[in-house]
């Protein structure tokens, strides 16, 4: 390894990192808001996502209009509309569930993706996924604990933001076929404050002096955390820089755990070593060449 490339991987693992810690401070603010203020759910994705964008205006002012060309418009509307509909049951679950349980279950997502790759893509699935994604599901069985008293219906809502989003992930692997990263990207920025607008709107969008400083922090927070995520994917491969995303768990749990004194049973290593095992498995054999 050249030393450009060593100093590269270890610039990535640095920022995957600190993504993690910004995500996990973000959700730990958003939970606040939701459990202590007790602000609705749509309200706080509307205007986390509304801040996030005012943040990025200078990224997309140097972009142009010229990326946001398509003839594929509803296609981006679809896309981002799932995306909402994930963001808005994150929120609801952080309302609701611990976080260091929520934070565990949202990691499904990847296995949520194979699993629509291969029922609705109709993308070869082979027998190693299909074991990946088995191994991974139980994990997430271990942490819901339906068969316990302590299980409720809330706990869910985190499964489903994994849904939403691995759907709107699998939209995103298709229209890279005939839109840009660049489009893709500028179009989620973009559409994503008036979806979650119309979602929200029932709830009602109005926020108060001791809310709003509050909801401009996890907006930065946001916009800071993906804007790092984006840094650390372009120095280094992904497929290097994605253990370093499960460290993302830990910080939610101390937080979680300093914050709101949650407390985190045994299960959750369990069920959380399970999907961390299970999804780094998928991602190694996934990015070997595949023969015949």
């Amino acid at each position: 390894m050249t030393r450009l490339a060593s100093g590269s991987a270890l610039t990535g693992a640095v920022l995957m990192i600190l993504a993690g810690a910004l995500f996990a401070v973000d959700n730990t603010l958003v939970q606040y808001i939701a459990m202590v203020k007790v602000v609705p759910p749509g309200r706080i994705a509307f205007w986390q996502y509304a801040i996030a964008l005012l943040a990025a205006l200078p990224w997309l002012a140097t972009r142009g209009l010229r990326a946001l060309r398509t003839a594929h418009f509803g296609w981006h509307v679809a896309r981002v509309g799932l995306a909402a509909l994930g963001a808005r049951f994150w929120v609801a679950g952080l309302a609701h569930v611990p976080i260091w349980q929520a934070i565990a279950l949202v990691m499904l997502s990847p296995f949520f993706v194979t699993l629509g790759a291969g029922l609705v893509l109709r993308e070869r699935v082979g027998a190693e996924r299909w074991l990946a994604v088995t191994v991974g599901f139980l994990g997430g069985m271990i942490l819901l604990q339906p068969w316990s008293k302590a299980f409720t219906p809330q706990a869910l809502l985190p499964v489903l933001a994994a849904v939403f989003w691995a759907f709107s992930s699998l939209m995103t692997k298709r229209m890279t076929r005939f839109e840009s990263a660049e489009g893709l990207t500028l179009y989620l920025l973009l559409l994503l404050t008036p979806l979650n607008a119309a979602l929200g709107w029932s709830q009602g969008l109005a926020i108060t002096a001791a809310t709003a400083p509050l909801l401009v922090g996890t907006g930065l927070l946001t916009a800071l955390a993906n804007f790092t995520l984006i840094k650390a994917y372009a120095v280094a491969d992904a497929a290097y820089l994605q253990p370093f995303d499960h460290v993302k768990l830990p910080f939610n749990v101390v937080l979680g755990l300093a914050v709101f004194g949650f407390v985190p049973p045994g299960s959750l290593w369990l069920g959380a070593s399970l999907i961390v095992g299970a999804s780094f498995y998928m991602m190694r054999r996934e990015a070997r060449p595949a023969f015949g």
